[in-house]
């Protein structure tokens, strides 16, 4: 998480969730439109900010994934890699936004390339981690990550069994 006293690299939001579906790419008349979507895991909105770089990465993918937010039908809390679920993983940039007036200001997020760079590598680790861990426990599931389209809007639809939203700096 953010060291005290210095300004965050990367904000993120958790979410629990039954069930998550996001449209990564409109229809047109000649294409439908295309989404990915999960089970039973976690959605993880990522923003970048200036400063940001890959060194801040390994440690972002093992905080997130190892955070116990998902609810067993016991009411223990588990993290999304014991569950074993699933992950979605949704650029958002309007996450580094502040107000100024009336109007909503993004002058600290990072640079489109950078950014999609960062996301990209975020992404693959998030990956890694989670199949790592499904060998390590030996447990056949459908768990996988899917991920939003960076610099794109995108369409979610999100079943949860409660608002369980978390917001994380780093």
């Amino acid at each position: 998480m953010a060291e005290k006293g210095r300004a965050p690299l990367a904000r993120t939001m958790l979410q629990q969730c039954l069930h998550a579906r996001l449209q990564v790419r409109e229809g047109d008349e000649h294409l439908k439109a295309q989404f990915v979507q999960i089970n039973r895991g976690m959605v993880i909105y990522v923003c970048f900010f200036k400063g940001a770089t890959e060194e801040i990465l390994p440690k972002m993918v093992s905080t997130l994934l190892n955070l116990q937010l998902c609810e067993l039908p016991s009411g223990k809390m588990t993290s999304v890699l014991e569950l074993p679920g699933s992950v979605l993983i949704i650029p958002q940039a309007t996450l580094g936004g502040k107000a100024k007036g009336k109007a909503m200001q993004y002058h600290k997020n990072i640079g489109k390339e950078d950014g999609l760079q960062l996301y990209s590598t975020f992404v693959s680790l998030c990956e890694k981690e989670l199949m790592a861990a499904i060998g390590v426990t030996g447990r056949e599931a459908e768990v996988t990550v899917k991920h939003g389209t960076y610099g794109n809007r995108q369409v979610l639809m999100l079943d949860t069994n409660g608002p369980y939203t978390h917001l994380i700096d780093f």
